[in-house]
């Protein structure tokens, strides 16, 4: 796995990295991108977008789906669709991230996946610098020692989605599913406004948790308003394979749902 470093300018994605690594062997990528990792509710999700030197410029307006708004979210989707060679989204929900910890999870929703695609890609795309996506089974002295399952090579690189179109394309299916998801889970559990928040922090959210508790679709091992700690094996900071750490304080630190509606 390696880490592709590239300035931060603004700017709008392209297809410039992704050409690159086409031209060095790689003709089938994947662009893959999580959305819900810093969410107390609801699965966390994972995008991925499929692309080869068939797929031209990407849609115009093609952006990390944090910077776009809801209504241009639904719009852009079947855009994607039609642009890229395959697509899918994977989810993994709150009792597996309880169980298995938030990067196992990622990790999960990760091969669910690319688990419907009748393409396997040359190589898989990720925003970041740490590749949560290949099992450590896989690598170094652990390989072989898995269940068989093998994940493409991973390239990472910082601010991916907001460079590169594949990585921004495989964000927005992923959001507009996963906000999907919390909208009709608000008519089961009105309490928390989730057709509002979709399971992060803002609005009434952490109000309604020290009032209701949390009810089964909460991640119970992180550390939640108002709620008693359990003592589990998720953690939004731990290490690689989601073992404890010190919590994940609700409304110290998770994300806001602020900026992508």
């Amino acid at each position: 796995m390696t880490t592709v470093r590239r300035a931060t300018r603004p700017g709008r994605p392209s297809l410039r990295v992704e050409r690159e690594l086409q031209r060095a062997g790689h003709r089938v990528l994947a662009g893959m991108d999580e959305v819900g990792r810093g969410s107390p509710a609801g699965p966390v999700s994972v995008g991925v977008v499929v692309i080869d030197e068939t797929c031209r410029t990407a849609p115009a307006g093609v952006r990390d789906s944090k910077l776009l708004t809801p209504a241009a979210r639904v719009a852009m989707v079947p855009r994607l669709r039609r642009w890229a060679l395959a697509h899918a989204v994977g989810h993994a929900g709150p009792a597996e991230i309880d169980e298995i910890g938030i990067i196992a999870a990622l990790r999960l929703a990760g091969t669910r996946a690319p688990a419907q695609l009748d393409v396997v890609p040359d190589l898989v795309l990720l925003d970041g610098n740490h590749d949560w996506l290949t099992d450590p089974q896989e690598v170094g002295l652990f390989a072989g020692l898995g269940d068989g399952a093998s994940t493409p090579p991973v390239r990472t690189m910082i601010k991916a989605d907001m460079r590169c179109s594949s990585v921004a394309a495989a964000s927005v299916p992923a959001k507009v599913e996963r906000d999907q998801q919390m909208v009709e889970l608000a008519d089961v559990h009105p309490h928390y406004r989730w057709e509002d928040n979709k399971g992060y922090s803002a609005s009434a959210h952490p109000d309604a948790l020290r009032v209701h508790g949390p009810c089964v679709e909460h991640r119970r091992s992180w550390s939640l308003p108002g709620v008693p700690p359990v003592r589990g094996r998720s953690d939004a900071v731990g290490d690689d394979e989601g073992r404890p750490g010190e919590g994940h304080d609700l409304l110290a630190g998770t994300v806001s749902e602020g900026r992508s509606g």
